[in-house]
């Protein structure tokens, strides 16, 4: 019994287990002290609102061995002002792997209904490895390594597998000793010493994007403390995590179709042909040209690969009509706009201004990549935008921390590079816009073996998962994957909903009701639910229409 005791009290669960195995001061001392810390609170910055606190807890780095090294775990909190309607605390992540979340609580107060907000503390937190909570870096990377890799070429494979080979050199000689408890079911177990340390018996959350994962795998593991819980942009726990890359690729084909529907109604405004079939052709014969004769556009080389090298684009028929058009413009020597700058945010040196770079003349598969768009469902943008966190990080720190997870979740990735090359050169044929990038090799065929296995999801889960129908990094098919995988959840559709992240990313998206009235009341919707966003209001033109 004493030895069961033990083994309960390291996975966090001593005292639902076994609420009568001593008194409560044997109870006490048997649980962990990283289960017993009390957080010192204080304002985060003079800059910042005095309602916005910080504090800083010790967890494990390895649960294993809980006596043993620590590592820092970055908390903050923005407190409910009515303490008569006050539920509980509201745990947040805006996505990742590698997203700081210290400072979401200041959006997600203001964003927030009052009613909702009302009822729950907010509470961030930078996870392990990340911003403030002992941050991981790989050292020196190129513009190349911080990418996701390129596109597939037989003729330069060999140097796609050095890539790959080179950033898990380069991250285990510089955070080996780290690296490996880097994962999601380890950051999971840090949110329940979070939910410790504020006193809680459960926890609330939201989560976006991985977010929503890392909820998943929590209400896996911590059954009993979970309450109302909303994962919004679903990743699909079956495809972690080549399988979600991958998923760039599958579901950038429907929105391709969609996009050449969408401008060949508007031929007038943008020229890219009469019929969806029209466009399509323009567009495949840009990147072949490209692919022969880099085409100068803006005074940048752009190939083929490049005009291809961003899943995200045609999720946005306007903003991909404006680029297309603009290349095609630049291919055909036409006159451009004045100012300097690609329009539809692929200036020069990448796919917007985040994103690694774009020209022929930039080397190495990361410079083929957008790194822009994995951001937003991985390093360092969050479901609404740009990097949170502060600046006195290993500028390595998200690439480190995205690579950790996704390679250290799962042993699921091929250790065999030609399995890779095999792949990649049927996923360019199935999937030609993003298939070969996203079936290409990455550094997780040379990463470490994981320390345990990825969760099953096994057990019920009474939680609410969102999506929006057009979203380019959680596609709508990993959205309903999640939702299936969580036996006992329900789903709000968006339908027409663009863009990765849906509460709140609107005022007047129409997911932001259920989920309203699921954090406010806990009642799950009956069944599972449809919602039809308002269309933007189209240009009477069409140049601007939406």
């Amino acid at each position: 019994m004493k030895r069961l005791a033990r083994l309960l009290a390291t996975a966090g669960l001593l005292a639902a287990a076994l609420p009568g195995l001593a008194t409560p001061s044997a109870s006490a001392a048997s649980t962990p002290s990283y289960l017993r810390q009390t957080p010192a609170w204080h304002r985060c910055s003079p800059d910042r609102p005095a309602a916005y606190e910080c504090a800083t807890l010790k967890v494990p780095l390895d649960y294993q061995r809980p006596e043993g090294r620590t590592l820092n775990l970055a908390i903050s909190r923005m407190k409910s002002e009515n303490p008569a309607k006050r539920r509980g605390v509201l745990l947040l992540n805006p996505g990742g792997p590698g997203t700081s979340g210290l400072y979401r609580p200041i959006r997600t107060n203001a964003e927030m209904p009052e009613d909702v907000r009302d009822r729950y503390d907010l509470v961030g937190f930078d996870p392990r490895g990340v911003g403030e909570s002992s941050p991981i870096g790989c050292g020196d990377l190129s513009e190349a390594e911080v990418g996701v890799g390129g596109a597939y070429r037989p003729e330069t494979f060999a140097s796609d597998v050095s890539w790959a080979r080179g950033i898990a050199d380069k991250c285990r000689a510089k955070s080996g000793d780290v690296i490996p408890y880097i994962t999601t079911r380890n950051t999971a177990r840090d949110m329940d010493v979070i939910r410790a340390a504020l006193g809680e018996r459960t926890v609330s959350y939201l989560g976006y994007s991985y977010g929503t994962y890392l909820g998943a795998v929590y209400s896996q593991m911590f059954p009993e403390r979970t309450d109302r819980f909303v994962l919004d942009s679903g990743v699909d726990p079956g495809r972690v995590w080549r399988g979600m890359i991958q998923a760039w690729g599958t579901g950038a084909e429907p929105a391709f179709e969609r996009w050449t529907r969408w401008a060949a109604e508007r031929s007038d405004a943008y020229g890219l042909g009469a019929t969806p079939e029209a466009v399509s052709a323009t567009f495949w014969a840009l990147v072949a040209r490209a692919d022969q004769d880099p085409i100068i556009h803006y005074g940048e080389k752009v190939t083929g690969d490049y005009i291809r090298a961003d899943p995200l684009l045609f999720f946005d028929p306007h903003g991909a009509s404006v680029v297309v058009k603009s290349i095609k413009a630049s291919a055909d020597k036409a006159p451009q706009p004045p100012g300097g700058t690609a329009p539809g945010g692929m200036a020069p040196g990448g796919t917007d201004p985040g994103a690694s770079g774009k020209g022929a003349d930039r080397k190495g598969p990361g410079a083929q990549s957008p790194l822009g768009g994995v951001r937003a469902a991985g390093p360092g943008v969050d479901a609404g935008g740009a990097s949170e966190g502060p600046d006195a990080i290993p500028a390595s720190n998200v690439t480190a921390v995205y690579w950790a997870v996704v390679c250290g979740d799962t042993d699921n990735w091929p250790r065999d590079p030609e399995q890779y090359a095999r792949d990649a050169a049927r996923d360019k044929v199935k999937h030609p816009l993003y298939g070969d990038f996203a079936s290409n090799i990455k550094p997780c065929a040379f990463w470490q073996r994981p320390l345990e296995p990825a969760t099953p999801m096994k057990t019920r889960a009474d939680v609410l998962t969102v999506q929006n129908e057009w979203d380019p990094m959680t596609p709508l098919d990993t959205g309903q994957g999640l939702h299936q995988a969580l036996k006992g959840s329900r789903m709000v559709l968006a339908l027409g909903g663009e863009g990765h992240g849906v509460y709140l990313s609107n005022p007047t998206a129409c997911a932001n009701i259920p989920v309203n009235a699921y954090l406010s009341t806990g009642r799950l919707p009956a069944k599972d639910a449809t919602c039809h966003n308002p269309p933007p209001t189209p240009d009477p033109k069409g140049a601007g229409a939406r």
